[in-house]
């Protein structure tokens, strides 16, 4: 081989470490310093848009009221503690809450246990139950101690953490 040949591979070596090295401090600082949380602004509603008239509907032809689906709430947001501005979207499964792995919202927090709490849905409406946690499950300013209807908006506090079930 031609000493261009070797000075090339040489330095395409040296590239290939550097980058390793970079992502390895890229993953050491994530471990360190956690995700970092945007916060988002709301939008402000602009001015009204006009929409063409419904044609007019006899009582008779009225079709009878649905359920809708889109009335209940639809995700769990973290609106104060380590993980404010977490969103996850609410299906027809419950959502657990704690520091184990396994659960669907881990909080690193040393005031929640391993599975602190659950949110389920039960015929239409959701639910907070405490999992036996050390330090409990506050709903408003009141603990519970049974399975306690949610609200829209209605803060539930784990460790440190405050979520709400939002629409």
């Amino acid at each position: 081989m031609s000493e261009l040949t070797v000075t090339l591979l040489r330095l395409g070596y040296l590239l290939l470490l550097w980058l390793f090295v970079l992502a390895a401090i890229g993953v050491l600082r994530r471990d360190l310093y956690g995700t970092r949380i945007v916060r988002r602004l709301r939008r402000t509603p602009g001015p009204p848009v006009a929409t063409p008239a419904a044609p007019a509907v006899t009582p008779a032809a009225r079709p009878t009221p649905i359920a809708r689906r889109d009335s209940g709430p639809r995700r769990l947001v973290v609106t104060d503690g380590p993980l404010r501005g977490t969103t996850l979207p609410l299906t027809t499964s419950a959502v657990l809450i704690g520091r184990a792995p396994s659960c669907t919202l881990v909080l690193d927090d040393d005031y929640s246990s391993s599975r602190h709490a659950r949110i389920y849905p039960q015929d239409g409406e959701w639910f907070v139950e405490d999992l036996g946690s050390t330090n409990g499950t506050f709903v408003g300013r009141e603990r519970v101690d049974r399975p306690v209807l949610v609200r829209p908006g209605t803060q539930v506090r784990v460790g440190q953490s405050t979520i709400e079930l939002q629409r």
